[in-house]
């Protein structure tokens, strides 16, 4: 079974750069698409953005489009998510999620492996 560890919240002022990390604890890896989700208190988890168990894909959502890069490094079983012009809204708690890659990475429900998350505070 994949345990995934996620790193990097914390406190940022808007406009700032925060970079999350997450260890996937698994042999395999690379046979594995990875994703970034979050979740704000009252609403539900939403996509973020996802990569390909290549890295030669990545998908995001468009309200972290050109300001957020996903990316992995399957040496080191880790995936990054890289946070520039951070806002307000973006606060939130991040997951990390696993799913052996045969396509579809938008949607929750597709993921069946999860971090304990980190949190995201953007501040004024």
């Amino acid at each position: 079974q994949v345990q995934l560890v996620e790193f990097g919240g914390g406190l940022v002022q808007d406009g700032g750069s925060l970079r999350l990390s997450c260890v996937a604890s698994t042999r395999t890896f690379s046979h594995y698409a990875m994703a970034w989700f979050r979740q704000a208190p009252g609403k539900e988890r939403e996509f973020v953005a996802a990569i390909t168990w290549s890295g030669r894909s990545t998908f995001y959502a468009d309200s972290v489009k050109g300001r957020f890069t996903i990316s992995r490094d399957n040496a080191k079983n880790t995936v990054y998510l890289q946070m520039n012009s951070l806002k307000l809204e973006d606060t939130a708690v991040y997951y990390c999620g696993s799913k052996l890659d045969t396509g579809r990475y938008y949607n929750v429900d597709e993921y069946d492996r999860w971090g304990q998350g980190t949190q995201v505070t953007v501040s004024s």
